[in-house]
């Protein structure tokens, strides 16, 4: 398998270092990701639901509306809708009305709030899980979120700032490559081998996740690699 390093080399001949620079993704420190409140995990899980399926820049034109009818996204307040309120926000038109995600982003109110009473904040529990078991956080977030699973949960973790690697078409285009797997993981067995594989990176290099993952993706050719979104 390749060293970080010849994976770099690669990248930066197709996109210029410089350029290859300015495209990785920034990573909040742990105390800057224990620090998130509750609110604001609950609001990133629920415009990555919405945004799953249905255009982004609807959701983003729309997105003031969200917060206004999701109240902040505060899980106090979300949990304590009466049956009325929920089937309101139903025929809500500042939203995308779709009772599926809104039903999930209720129970994802319930998820953080649980994870908070368990570890003092859902920012301090992410903020204290390893690197080297991000594909665990991964699973625990499908195991107890609401459709948090596939690509939707380490898109979260992403964009609130957690170091984590996504396994976009690019980047798993690029593991292929490389031999690390077959196709695109989702079995145990496959994750656990790409956990590997970014550990060693990650120990070779002094590169975060989020910027090996970024690389690896760079490498392929594809119209657009875009890291500002979470994509990679």
């Amino acid at each position: 398998m390749e060293t970080f390093k010849q994976i770099y080399a690669r990248a930066a001949a197709r996109k210029g270092k410089k350029a290859l620079e300015a495209r990785f993704p920034a990573t909040l420190s742990e105390a800057e990701l224990a620090a998130t409140e509750d609110h604001r995990w609950v609001a990133a899980m629920a415009r990555a639901l919405f945004e799953a399926g249905f255009s982004w820049k609807v959701i983003e034109t729309k997105w003031p509306g969200f917060e206004e009818a999701f109240s902040g996204f505060d899980p106090r307040v979300l949990l304590a809708l009466t049956d009325q309120q929920v089937d309101g926000l139903g025929r809500d038109p500042r939203i995308v009305r779709n009772a599926a995600k809104i039903r999930a982003v209720l129970d994802n109110a319930g998820f953080v709030a649980d994870v908070a009473a368990e570890h003092g904040s859902f920012g301090r529990f992410v903020a204290a899980w390893p690197p080297s078991d991000i594909t665990g956080l991964w699973a625990m977030l499908k195991e107890r979120g609401g459709r948090l699973g596939g690509d939707t949960g380490p898109r979260v973790l992403r964009k609130m700032g957690k170091d984590t690697f996504i396994l976009s078409n690019d980047v798993v285009t690029a593991l292929i490559g490389l031999g690390v797997v077959q196709k695109k993981p989702t079995s145990k067995a496959d994750l656990r081998a790409v956990q590997a594989a970014f550990d060693r990176w990650r120990a070779e290099s002094g590169r975060d996740l989020a910027t090996i993952s970024l690389t690896l993706a760079c490498t392929v050719a594809s119209p657009d690699p875009d890291a500002s979104g979470g994509a990679h």
